[in-house]
């Protein structure tokens, strides 16, 4: 999915003035990486919260707008206020359709219900993590990743290194750990997955 958004490049800078922007339902944010220099813009406040509650704007290819000037950037970072609905800064980077892309990518499970471990065990699906650690190319950059738990039985878990990755998507590994994604336990016990997520 393709995301298109609206900023404008802004001159001044400092705590003063990003008070005035909010002020004026406005958000600062930068723009940073590739071979030009970062750039200080300011984003709409409603406009920048709407499409943070939207799952794939975390993860997809932006078509940032600033001042009639588009330019492809990833969502790297936010900081929204702890209790209100307040989102108080923005940084993107830019994307080169040439260099490979590190990035976090939601996990969506299917067939939860039709895995033997619950439909006859009675067991439980333990999601143990929610996104995977992967590198691709800009144009290979999935939403989600499906994630098909229909044949665990109970006791039995998926490993990262086990999940289906789309074409050109390759799993960012962090040493020898192969960490369990999603695992069936049974009511009243403990799996695989609970076992070494709690020695994690």
């Amino acid at each position: 999915m393709q995301f298109e958004l609206n900023a404008q490049a802004r001159t001044l800078q400092g705590t003063g003035a990003s008070r005035r922007l909010r002020r004026a339902a406005k958000v600062p944010g930068i723009v940073y990486g590739g071979e030009a220099a970062p750039v200080a813009i300011e984003v709409d406040h409603n406009d920048i919260l709407l499409k943070l509650k939207k799952e794939a704007f975390h993860s997809s290819i932006i078509n940032l707008n600033i001042d009639g000037k588009k330019e492809q950037v990833l969502l790297r970072d936010f900081q929204a206020h702890a209790y209100k609905l307040l989102v108080l800064h923005v940084d993107f980077q830019r994307v080169d359709a040439t260099h490979e892309l590190h990035i976090k990518v939601p996990l969506h499970f299917v067939n939860e219900e039709n895995a033997p471990g619950v439909k006859l065990g009675g067991g439980l699906v333990n999601h143990v993590t929610t996104e995977l650690d992967i590198h691709c190319l800009a144009k290979d950059l999935p939403e989600f990743i499906t994630v098909d738990v229909g044949a665990l039985k109970v006791g039995e878990t998926i490993h990262a290194s086990q999940v289906k990755l789309p074409a050109g998507v390759a799993l960012v590994k962090h040493g020898d750990e192969d960490p369990i994604v999603v695992g069936v336990v049974g009511k009243g016990g403990s799996s695989e997955a609970e076992g070494e997520a709690a020695a994690e």
